[in-house]
């Protein structure tokens, strides 16, 4: 029997997108992954921030996690991100359906240790918040200790993109039933003070700028 590439998508192939620019748009856009990998020979599906830089992603943790640190050691990573952006309203339960763009990536992350962590910290907080990096004090040298960061090239990946309109039956079409899309929306709210933030601290530009943001289709 012939191996399929992991890659290859075997169901509605005309879902796939093999721009590499769409693919690190989505990226960009989804500041949450899920990596799965097999520990003690289980598998393990873990949701954690990741960004993207050029052409690798940044994961950190502490470096007292065990899946961290089988991550660091060489384990096959499997790293998936989903941006939700409509429901497809059909004529149909059965047609009824999302707007989404998913992609799955594979490889293996590696640690990135001395002043190159540091630099790698930087870009996952500016990534997250940009500008924050240079409004906050530098981690010390306990806090970069306690602190794994890891990269895994994008190198072997897929992408799927759905955003067709309903497809329905033409006795559907014919029917009274109402059909569209419903974007889906999302965006930063106005920002809330932290508890005990000192009496004339005020918003710094990375805060303001992103809760000043209208809501963003995707």
């Amino acid at each position: 029997m012939a191996v399929v590439p992991r890659t290859m998508m075997t169901r509605m192939p005309e879902k796939g997108v093999s721009d590499p620019a769409a693919l690190h748009a989505l990226l960009d856009a989804v500041k949450v992954a899920h990596v799965g990998l097999v520990a003690d020979d289980h598998p393990l599906v873990v949701p954690t921030a990741m960004v993207r830089e050029e052409d690798r992603v940044l994961i950190h943790g502490s470096t007292g996690s065990r899946w961290m640190r089988l991550l660091a050691d060489g384990a096959a990573a499997c790293v998936t991100v989903t941006a939700f952006d409509a429901l497809v309203v059909a004529r149909s339960a059965f047609e009824s359906s999302m707007h989404y763009r998913s992609a799955v990536l594979f490889g293996r992350f590696t640690p990135v240790e001395g002043s190159h962590k540091t630099a790698a910290l930087d870009t996952v907080l500016d990534k997250l918040i940009p500008g924050r990096a240079v409004e906050v004090r530098r981690p010390t040298a306990r806090e970069l200790a306690a602190t794994q960061v890891l990269a895994m090239p994008i190198e072997q990946w897929s992408l799927r993109v759905s955003a067709e309109w309903p497809d329905d039956e033409d006795d559907d079409v014919a029917g009274p039933a109402w059909a569209g899309v419903l974007p889906m929306l999302s965006g930063y709210g106005a920002a809330e003070p932290a508890p005990d933030l000192r009496a004339g601290v005020e918003e710094p530009p990375s805060v303001r700028n992103l809760s000043r943001e209208r809501p963003l289709t995707g």
